[in-house]
């Protein structure tokens, strides 16, 4: 029996129809991929399943006794609890049977001991141990490890840690209840590269049902059996990761293509026999043609297949830069009076480098890139700019954008002496704002509304060094491979900031890793960095290993034998 049926689902915001048409089936170690275009409808499925929303139509049929957890991209606030105390709420129930084991040992050791008490513990306890209890402290230790909390964090309060902490926090507690099926929208949002790759390992060893949200295309690929797509209001299935749907989706689009025209050539041939016959001898032939592609297209007659519109998106260089790009002498970079996140021997960026830069959360890489912007002062040495550089810089948080202004008045703020309103609008339409749309304030647009604004002000700003921090950060997938393919064309020299391993794979020439408050000039590309990385790796045993070994520590006061002896 599947785990969750859905069959006709339809769910409708006033005159807005986001799904019109929706039927699966979820099946035990299933893990879905979750795609299609930002706005589509993915978020909504999810929060239909859970019930946070109501189907305007449809069925969904969830098999007796499932349990389900939900991962948001904005959770909710969480209690307040230290983090330590709220990854154990992840095993409350084992938790009760510990309490019911301690209470059963020292009636064990009084004067009502009697066998049948004895037995129920052993129960008790061979459940406790089958379930993972004596593991509860080792199991917590390993996840949060792995999403990147050290030992001095887990006596923190949730309000003391930040947005993206909580969101892991959330997590860990999801992937630590082991529920029937857990739903993720956007998981890797909040986590660098090893956190990333930590959860990809776990998802894939615990067998889990799960559906994915996921604009990783990497991750996508390493953790799902199964696609689906959320298109023009549609549900449609296919089998295999995200690279296996994308070959799919291909074939599918050409036959129904083949199958659309060869329909069309059909009611073409029909009407032009009605209109040579219709009136002459062969009117019983005319009418019985008519009724035969009546019945074609009743049973099998499709509409014309769409795609989504893509942004327009090129970036060209104004003019060239000199051949050194940038310069940095005895570097020191962070926050007075802080001491500095990162010092640096000397860096050379050069012209037609694409250099990626790599780290954990928190390492300094955003301070870098607003250091060699100018926007702020070293706390040592200095940042040299080459001759002919124009810098053009897109921010992951967007705070280079006006919140007040509209998109339309901040493309012609780029150029306002040059570009009319109707210019201004043209480019927008090419990154798919249309109609009002463009009159929208910057500061009520979604965060990948905003990115396509930054992005169509670079197109006109002509810069030959671009500084990105995040790129396809809010980006769906198919703006990610439209940027990528840009990115690649593009005649000037890139520095980023990506936890984009397929970004990072296709553009970077070099990577730096920031690590130890230091850099690591790598040359070459992604092969290099994971090469390289493999060595490191060897040569210090990583941390979560030595938690692996640590002694698995008895949770009842007492042992049954121990406790029958007393009887």
């Amino acid at each position: 029996m599947s785990l969750v049926v859905g069959e006709g689902l339809r769910k409708v915001y006033g005159p807005h129809e986001v799904i019109a048409s929706a039927t699966f089936a979820i099946e035990r170690g299933n893990r879905i991929g979750l795609v299609g275009r930002n706005g589509q409808g993915k978020t909504t499925l999810l929060r239909l399943l859970i019930g946070q929303e109501e189907l305007t139509a449809g069925t969904i049929q969830i098999q007796r006794g499932t349990r389900i957890a939900y991962l948001p991209q904005d959770p909710p606030a969480l209690a307040d609890v230290s983090l330590w105390d709220y990854m154990l709420t992840s095993f409350a129930d084992l938790r009760q049977i510990e309490d019911q084991m301690h209470q059963l040992a020292d009636r064990l050791g009084g004067p009502d001991a009697r066998k049948d008490l004895l037995n129920r513990y052993g129960e008790m306890q061979a459940q406790f141990e089958n379930r993972g209890g004596y593991d509860i402290e080792h199991r917590i230790k390993i996840v949060l490890s792995g999403l990147e909390f050290t030992p001095n964090q887990y006596g923190m309060p949730l309000a003391k840690l930040s947005g993206g902490q909580r969101t892991r926090a959330l997590l860990g507690t999801l992937l630590l209840r082991q529920c029937d099926l857990l739903l993720l929208d956007e998981p890797t949002n909040h986590l660098d590269l090893e956190a990333t790759e930590w959860l990809e390992n776990f998802i894939v060893q615990s067998n889990g049902t799960m559906i994915i949200v996921s604009h990783d295309r990497t991750f996508l690929d390493r953790t799902t059996t199964d696609t689906w797509e959320i298109s023009f209001g549609k549900l449609e299935s296919y089998t295999g990761n995200y690279s296996a749907y994308q070959e799919q989706r291909e074939m599918r689009y050409k036959e129904r293509l083949r199958r659309y025209e060869a329909q069309q050539e059909l009611i073409e041939k029909t009407r032009s026999f009605v209109a040579r016959y219709g009136a002459a001898l062969r009117t019983k032939q005319a009418h019985g043609r008519v009724t035969r592609l009546e019945r074609h297209l009743k049973t099998e007659g499709i509409d014309r297949p769409v795609l989504h519109q893509d942004i327009n998106l090129r970036l060209n260089a104004a003019k060239r830069s000199g051949d050194i790009v940038l310069r940095t002498a005895d570097l020191a970079v962070g926050y007075p009076p802080h001491r500095p996140l990162i010092r640096s021997d000397d860096l050379q960026v050069l012209r037609g480098d694409r250099i990626a830069i790599l780290g954990g959360n928190g390492v300094g890489k955003t301070t870098l890139l607003r250091t060699m912007l100018g926007e702020l002062p070293p706390l040592a040495g200095q940042v040299r700019l080459g001759a002919s550089v124009q810098l053009g810089y897109l921010s992951q948080t967007h705070d280079n954008l006006d919140p007040d202004l509209t998109a339309i008045q901040t493309i012609v703020a780029v150029r306002p002496t040059e570009l009319t309103g109707e210019q201004a609008r043209n480019l927008l339409g090419a990154f798919l704002f249309t109609g009002e749309n463009v009159f929208k304030r910057v500061g009520d647009l979604s965060g990948g509304e905003r990115s396509r604004v930054v992005l169509a002000r670079l197109a006109l700003e002509g810069a030959n060094v671009l500084i990105m921090d995040e790129p396809t950060n809010h980006l769906d997938i198919a703006s990610q491979e439209i940027l990528q393919d840009v990115l690649e064309e593009y005649e000037g020299t890139v520095i980023f900031v990506s936890h984009d391993r397929y970004l990072i794979g296709q553009l970077a020439t070099d990577i730096w890793v920031i690590r130890d408050h230091g850099v690591k000039v790598i040359g070459g590309g992604w092969d290099k960095f994971l090469r390289w990385r493999e060595r490191e790796a060897q040569a210090s045993q990583p941390e979560i290993q030595q938690m692996q070994k640590a002694p698995k520590a008895p949770v009842a006061a007492k042992t049954p034998a121990k406790a029958a002896a007393k009887a």
